[in-house]
């Protein structure tokens, strides 16, 4: 097995125009691992994970400095399709192609030149395995993908995801838009992809920060743009923050 890699951010800061939505963010991950970013709404969360995968370059007027090694490697000298490919994406709200189940794997696959009918059906099985689908499913892959339910849909981004054999994968608050037993069952996905891949999780429930975590990262707001506060293990933050805005955070003062 290969093991994902490692990711180091180095004084990453971004601007849309003359709005900075952070500043000076320097964090390391390690492989394999779950980072949790928590923190109020708007210091910078999502804009810091989409600049993880150059989503952000799709935004006009964005403007990222810094460095994002990953392996040792600048994403910025990587082919963006590549990057892309490399680091997965789920995004808040369950966003299927309007294809079918089928589809909706095999497409990006053939994106990616795999063409094969045979391999291509392979992942998309394995794919669906891989996030409890499969059983649910088999029978009507050619059915929408949005007659899917919410959970449903969000598991087959997941695989979607998946189906690219990313190394790290991303995940903006990807429970928030589903009920509590879908959440549930996508918290349990991503606690056993665990060491099969680096997964970078923005969540504003702390619960699940704590459930899921081996790191976490606090941003919040100063002087007008996103900082990263505290970053440390789920049990210190969660139990000895060590800076003043971290414990307000926790324990509920604030945010």
């Amino acid at each position: 097995m290969i093991y994902p890699p490692s990711l180091h951010i180095e004084q990453l800061s971004l601007h849309y125009g003359n709005k900075p939505a952070f500043r000076e963010v320097s964090l390391s991950i390690a492989p394999g691992s779950i980072t949790a970013i928590i923190g109020p709404s708007g210091c910078g969360k999502t804009s810091f994970l989409c600049c993880l995968n150059r989503l952000v370059e799709l935004t006009p007027k964005a403007q990222m400095t810094g460095k994002i090694l990953l392996d040792n490697q600048n994403l910025q000298t990587l082919d963006v399709l590549d990057v892309r490919r490399q680091v997965g994406m789920l995004f808040q709200k369950p966003n299927p192609f309007p294809l079918s189940i089928m589809k909706n794997i095999a497409f990006p696959l053939r994106e990616h030149g795999i063409r094969q009918r045979d391999e291509i059906d392979h992942i998309v099985e394995m794919s669906l395995k891989n996030v409890g689908l499969w059983d649910e499913v088999k029978d009507r892959l050619k059915a929408p993908a949005l007659s899917l339910s919410g959970g449903q849909q969000q598991r087959l981004c997941l695989a979607r995801a998946l189906s690219l054999n990313p190394q790290i994968l991303l995940m903006d608050e990807p429970c928030s838009a589903l009920d509590p037993l879908s959440s549930e069952v996508v918290e349990q996905l991503i606690i056993n992809l665990r060491g099969k891949f680096t997964l970078i999780v923005v969540t504003h429930n702390l619960a699940q920060a704590k459930r899921i975590a081996d790191q976490v990262a606090l941003f919040w707001v100063q002087e007008g743009a996103g900082h990263l506060i505290e970053v440390g293990s789920a049990a210190q933050l969660f139990n000895a923050p060590q800076h003043p805005l971290t414990n307000a955070y926790v324990t509920g003062a604030r945010g």
